[in-house]
C-alpha cells in the first residue's frame, strides 16, 4: 500500500483538497432559487468560516510562532499576522471593480454575491496552500497519522467548499462556473505540496507558516463580517442567518473533534 511514499502522500492531499467540490455539489443540487435558502447557506459559510478560523487556524498560528519566539513574543506576531491579513483583505477588497466608472447605480445583488464568492475562493486557496504541504509532509513521515490529518482537512473542505460556491452560483447562475471555482480553492491543497516539496520546503519553517495561518485567519474573519454575514441578513433575515451562523460552527466543530 505505501510502497511509493511520494505518491501516497501526494494523493491524499489531493483527495482532501479536492473535497471542496463536494461541498459544491451538495448545494448545487438545490436548483430553485430561494432567498431564504442562499441567507441560511451563507450564514452556515459564516459559521464554518469565522469556527475554523478563530479555533483551529488562529489556533495553529500562534502554537507555530510561540515554537520559535516564545509564548508572549508569539502572541504578539500572531495578533500582527491577524490584523495584516484583514489589512490586505482590505486593500483587495479596493482593487477588485465593484461597478464600472459610468455607472452610478449602488452594486447590484449579483456582483456583491460574485465579489463574495471569489473572496472566499482567495482566503481559502491561501489557507490551503499550507494545509497541503503539512498534509503531504505528514503523510510522508508517518501514513497512518497522514490518512486522519488528510481524512480530517477532507471533511472541513466540504462546507468551505460551500463558502465558495452558493454564492458564484446565486450571482452568475451557472453551476459549472460555481463548482469550478470551489474545486479550484481546494486544487491549491496538492499544488501547495508539490510546489513545497520540491521547491519551498527549504525556506519553510514554522514561523512562516504561523504567519501565514495567521493572516488567513484574518482574511477569513473580515470576509465574514464584512461580505458573508450581512449579506446572509439580506436574504434570510436576522433570525434565519442567525442559526445558519451557529450551524455552520458546530458542523466545523464536529467535522474537527472527530480527528482529534
Amino acid at each position: 500500500m505505501f510502497s511509493n511514499p511520494l505518491i501516497f502522500a501526494f494523493s491524499l492531499t489531493f483527495l482532501a483538497g479536492i473535497s471542496t467540490g463536494i461541498g459544491s455539489i451538495l448545494c448545487l443540487l438545490y436548483k430553485k432559487f430561494n432567498p431564504k435558502f442562499l441567507g441560511i447557506m451563507l450564514g452556515i459559510s459564516a459559521g464554518v468560516m469565522l469556527y475554523v478560523s478563530f479555533v483551529e487556524i488562529l489556533t495553529k498560528a500562534k502554537l507555530s510562532l510561540s515554537s520559535v519566539f516564545g509564548e508572549k513574543l508569539g502572541y504578539t506576531y500572531t495578533l500582527l499576522g491577524f490584523f495584516t491579513g484583514i489589512l490586505i483583505i482590505i486593500l483587495i477588497d479596493k482593487i477588485l471593480p465593484h461597478q464600472h466608472p459610468d455607472e452610478k447605480q449602488s452594486e447590484t445583488h449579483d456582483q456583491k454575491l460574485l465579489r463574495l464568492g471569489i473572496f472566499s475562493a482567495l482566503a481559502l486557496s491561501i489557507h490551503n496552500f499550507p494545509e497541503g504541504l503539512a498534509t503531504f509532509l505528514s503523510a510522508l513521515e508517518n501514513p497512518t497519522y497522514g490518512i486522519s490529518i488528510a481524512s480530517a482537512i477532507a471533511i472541513h473542505n466540504i462546507p468551505e467548499g460551500i463558502a465558495v460556491a452558493i454564492p458564484i452560483y446565486y450571482a452568475t447562475k451557472n453551476r459549472k462556473k460555481a463548482f469550478l471555482y470551489s474545486f479550484l480553492s481546494g486544487l491549491t491543497e496538492p499544488i501547495g505540496a508539490l510546489i513545497g516539496y520540491f521547491i519551498l520546503l527549504q525556506f519553510f519553517d514554522e514561523s512562516i507558516f504561523g504567519a501565514i495561518f495567521a493572516g488567513v485567519a484574518g482574511m477569513m474573519v473580515y470576509i465574514c463580517i464584512n461580505e458573508l454575514i450581512p449579506t446572509a441578513k439580506e436574504y434570510a433575515g436576522k433570525k434565519l442567518s442567525t442559526y445558519g451562523i451557529v450551524f455552520g460552527m458546530f458542523i466545523m466543530a464536529v467535522s474537527l473533534a472527530l480527528f482529534i
